[in-house]
This record gives structure tokens, C-alpha cells and sequence, in this order.
């Protein structure tokens, strides 16, 4: 498979830059892939959509407050977006501008909230070493200190003013679930942005089940394919968690007749990730890097409810792996000329293999 292959037009003004109010408003595309049937709803409407006896599943990761905007002692703008806590108790972060900052130079953060101290270079571009600081102890930094002052991490095609104050952004309530649980995602879990407590007690009314995976989504969904073989391709690492309460739920689910709906393509990965080696799902915690493109087998996903994602992204293929490349790229023509809204902050689909 080629990466042109996974491409597709999208206009500019159909890249969402702002969710829509109430979350679960936005547009459902709906489309059975057996019988290659499609219906245009939204997503408040799951509870008509989905049976009792379903299960959904979701993630449960909680987005980092990783973005962090400061200012040299030459009056130089810098910004960092935190990756990992490393075992020294340093950041592993993306810098901008990396090449020009001096091992050992301290930065003001967030009006002086924090100071960064740059250390080495990292394996990649942009990469550095960063101690974050308290300025009032001198210690490092706290983790809830990180949570008061930083600014969601959101995707670069999502525009927002420099100097946007963080204490009044909205997209820090905004770009988190109504499911987060666990602290270490750079990145949402997007598909679970259209949720409201309103819809999650519908769908406890009519009977639809739902459990939790963990996967904390990283740097590599900011990153894109340079490969044109897409079999070339090496995969960013994800850490997930799958509990045997989550294998028990699905195990229920199979033996009533229900279907396991995931919700995004992080809980995808999690459940096939574990499901893999033997097709019977096993619980467990580590890093995933499954890669799934047309061709792949899916063991335990009947359902996927997911976003619209970039051309030639790893996300695409995922999708397409599951519903067929070519039907993928004339559901996402149709979604455009429709003016469905898409990425991050966009409308969703529900692609549904297995029909009851």
C-alpha cells in the first residue's frame, strides 16, 4: 500500500475549530458496512442507535495540561509541549525554538509561574531535556502545579492566540472527556468528546453496558507518515491498560449477543492490541505499537464510533482497515460535500460491522 493512497481533499473551513454546545449535538454519520447503508443522524441519538446488551467501550485517559508558553531573558518567545516524565525527573519535551535555547538556560514560564531549566538534546528534532521548576521553592515542580498553569495541548491545526490566558481557556474543559480518569495523554481521545452525562444515563436506560480501557495517547498522533510504502512505516508506542473487569464485560457481552462498540480508535487499539497473538482478549498493561491497514484482522471491535482524521494518517488507515479504504475515502467525500466538520473538535461516525 501506498501513503498517496490514504488521501483525500478536505477545505479548510471543514477543519473544526471549536466544538459544538451541548457536546452530543454533533453530526453522526452512520453506516453499516454490510449492507453498504448509510444515514446522516446525531450523536444524542446513540441511545436509539445502540441495543441493550451492547458494550461500549471507552478511554479513560486524562489529557496533561503539557502546553507551556514563556519568554527568554532575551525577551525570545518559547513554547514546549511536555511528552514524559522521565526516571531522572525530567521532561521529555518538544521545544520551539530547541536549536537556539543553551544547555542550562532558564526559561520563565506562564508569567513566571514555572522556570524551565533546558537540558541535552533529544534523539529527535525539537526534542530537549526540561526540569520544571516551582520559583517559589526552587523544587521541582508539582504535578498539580503543571494541572493549574498549562494550557491544553491542543493539535496545531486548531489556531488559537499566543497569549491566550490559560486561566480562562475554554478548551481546557473542553478538550477532556467526560471519562477521564488517568493522568498522561498528550493528546485526547477524540471520539469521546461528544459525550454528555445527559447521554451516558439515556444509554444506562436503555441498556447498553460500558467499561474502560486506558491507552495514553502520545506525541505520535502530532506526527505524520513520511514513508510512501506504507509497510515501511514504524509506529509510535502507546501505553494502555486493559483490566480483567474490562475482558469479564466483553466475555459477558459476546456470550448475551451483544456487540462491543468502541469508542475511538484508542480503545481499538487497546482491545485488538490485546487480543492480537491469539484472538481470545487477555488483560494486561504496556506499549502498543499495533499498526492496523487493510488486511488486518479485528478479533473483538463489532462497532467503532471515531472522528474524521487527517489524510495519510495512521488514524485513516486504522478506519479503513476496518470498514475498506475505498469505502472510507467515499464516506469522507460525501461527509464534505454534506458539510460535516472535521478532526479534533469535529463531528463523528459510527461504522457498524456487526448489526443484531
Amino acid at each position: 500500500m501506498k501513503l498517496s493512497e490514504f488521501d483525500y481533499h478536505l477545505p479548510e473551513e471543514r477543519i473544526a475549530q471549536a466544538p459544538v454546545e451541548p457536546r452530543d449535538s454533533a453530526r453522526l454519520f452512520v453506516h453499516d458496512i454490510g449492507g453498504d447503508l448509510s444515514e446522516h443522524r446525531q450523536v444524542r441519538d446513540l441511545d436509539a442507535l445502540l441495543q441493550p446488551g451492547d458494550l461500549l467501550v471507552v478511554n479513560d485517559t486524562k489529557v496533561r495540561r503539557a502546553r507551556l508558553v514563556g519568554v527568554r531573558s532575551s525577551g525570545g518567545a518559547v513554547e514546549m509541549l511536555l511528552l514524559e516524565l522521565r526516571a531522572d525527573l525530567a521532561w521529555r519535551a518538544l521545544v520551539r525554538p530547541a536549536a537556539k535555547l543553551r544547555e542550562g538556560e532558564r526559561i520563565e514560564l506562564e508569567g513566571g509561574q514555572l522556570v524551565a531549566v533546558i537540558g541535552a538534546r533529544g534523539p529527535e528534532g525539537g526534542e530537549r531535556a526540561v526540569a520544571l521548576l516551582d520559583p517559589r521553592t526552587g523544587e521541582r515542580a508539582s504535578e498539580e502545579l503543571l494541572e493549574s498553569v498549562g494550557r491544553a495541548p491542543l493539535p496545531p491545526y486548531i489556531r488559537r492566540p499566543r497569549g491566550a490566558d490559560p486561566a480562562t481557556e475554554r478548551d481546557r474543559e473542553s478538550y477532556q472527556t467526560v471519562f477521564a480518569r488517568e493522568l498522561g495523554a498528550v493528546a485526547a481521545p477524540t471520539a469521546g468528546l461528544h459525550f454528555t452525562p445527559e447521554l451516558l444515563a439515556r444509554l444506562d436506560a436503555r441498556g447498553v453496558e460500558r467499561t474502560s480501557v486506558t491507552l495514553h495517547v502520545g506525541e505520535g498522533t502530532f506526527k505524520g507518515v513520511s514513508v510512501e510504502d506504507v509497510s515501511q512505516h514504524v509506529m509510535h508506542s502507546e501505553c494502555y491498560e486493559l483490566s480483567q473487569a474490562t475482558v469479564d464485560a466483553v466475555e459477558r457481552c459476546r456470550a448475551r449477543g451483544g456487540r462491543v462498540v468502541a469508542v475511538g480508535t484508542t480503545s481499538v487499539r487497546v482491545l485488538e492490541s490485546c487480543a492480537a497473538a491469539t484472538g481470545r482478549l487477555v488483560a494486561g498493561r504496556g506499549e502498543t505499537r499495533l499498526f492496523l491497514v487493510p488486511g488486518a484482522p479485528f478479533h473483538v471491535v463489532d462497532v467503532l464510533m471515531t472522528n474524521f482524521h487527517l489524510p495519510k494518517s495512521t488514524l485513516l488507515m486504522l478506519v479503513s482497515a476496518f470498514a475498506g479504504r475505498e469505502r472510507m475515502l467515499r464516506l469522507y467525500a460525501e461527509a464534505v460535500e454534506r458539510g460535516y466538520r472535521f478532526f479534533s473538535y469535529g463531528d463523528a461516525m459510527l461504522l457498524v460491522r456487526r448489526t443484531r
